[in-house]
Formats: C-alpha cells, sequence, structure tokens
C-alpha cells in the first residue's frame, strides 16, 4: 500500500524563532513528509523583526535540514494552508493556557476550512518560553542566550543597539 504524501505548515509570527521553536520543526519533519514554517504577519504584536528578516534568518537555521522550507504569508492561517495544499497545521504547546487557546483554534480551523492540527508538546526545557517574553527581558537588558539560536541572539543585540 503506498503511503500518501503529507505536507504541514507550522505557522507562527516567530519574531524571534525561539530554540522551543526549532525543537517542534526538528521533531515534527519526523512526522511529516514536507513542513513549511509560515511566518505570519500579526496585526496586534509589535514586531523586532521585518517578516523579511524573520524569513531570512529561519533559512538560515534550517538551511541543512532537509523537507524543511520557510515562507511569509499574510491573512488567515487556513487561506494560507489551502493554498499551499498542505494537510495539516503543526502546532508547538507549552503548558495548559496554550492548550485551551490552541484546541479553539483547532476546532475553529477544522470546522471552516476542514484542517486538521497536529500539535507537539515543546520539551520540558523550552515550556517556559515565548517570543514575546524573550522580546522583553531582551530589551531591559536580561540574558537571552540560552533561549535563541546564537544568530538570533547576535540579531537581537544588533537591532537593539539601535
Amino acid at each position: 500500500m503506498k503511503k500518501n504524501f503529507v505536507r504541514a505548515v507550522f505557522p507562527g509570527s516567530f519574531d524571534p524563532i525561539t530554540n522551543g521553536h526549532l525543537d517542534v520543526v526538528s521533531r515534527g519533519v519526523k512526522l511529516f513528509d514536507e513542513l513549511i514554517i509560515a511566518v505570519g504577519r500579526s496585526p496586534i504584536k509589535e514586531p523586532l523583526f521585518t517578516p523579511q528578516e524573520r524569513v531570512d534568518i529561519i533559512a538560515e537555521l534550517i538551511k541543512d535540514m532537509p523537507r524543511v522550507s520557510v515562507e511569509s504569508f499574510e491573512g488567515l492561517t487556513v487561506k494560507y494552508v489551502k493554498q499551499r495544499k498542505a494537510d495539516v497545521i503543526l502546532r508547538g504547546l507549552r503548558s495548559l493556557t496554550d492548550v485551551q487557546y490552541e484546541f479553539q483554534l483547532a476546532m475553529t480551523n477544522r470546522s471552516v476550512a476542514g484542517v486538521e492540527t497536529v500539535f507537539i508538546m515543546t520539551s520540558e526545557q523550552y515550556g517556559f518560553t515565548s517570543s514575546t517574553l524573550i522580546r522583553e527581558v531582551a530589551s531591559l537588558g536580561g540574558d537571552i542566550s540560552r533561549l535563541v539560536p546564537k544568530i538570533v541572539y547576535a540579531r537581537i543585540q544588533q537591532k537593539l543597539k539601535k
């Protein structure tokens, strides 16, 4: 019996991408034939990096990961997922708060667009991190070097010096 090709989309703002995000990517790619990291534009978040800067940073981080790519998109995630002919949305879960929000979102996406969501629990060491928290700690001079990849840390330091 022939196995079906499965394309997944891992959407987020990734501002900045964290070690927790990369943990989800590295485990998610084992489940799917192709994984697209989709950098979205959130109208309610004040970004540190432009969408193109985020795509460039992520492209550098995943350059040696076969079957993983990165793109930016605007608008509804489910529309983008359908446009890319993806089968599922991949989401990482950190806490019980995430579960409540993501469950509601997954049910809505399935109801509105027929798109399924697959969840991966983040590794324990990344369960407390979020891009928002990392931006805040960095802006106040805190050490985020263990929470983000080295190139992300360097780029954040450059941004904050401006």
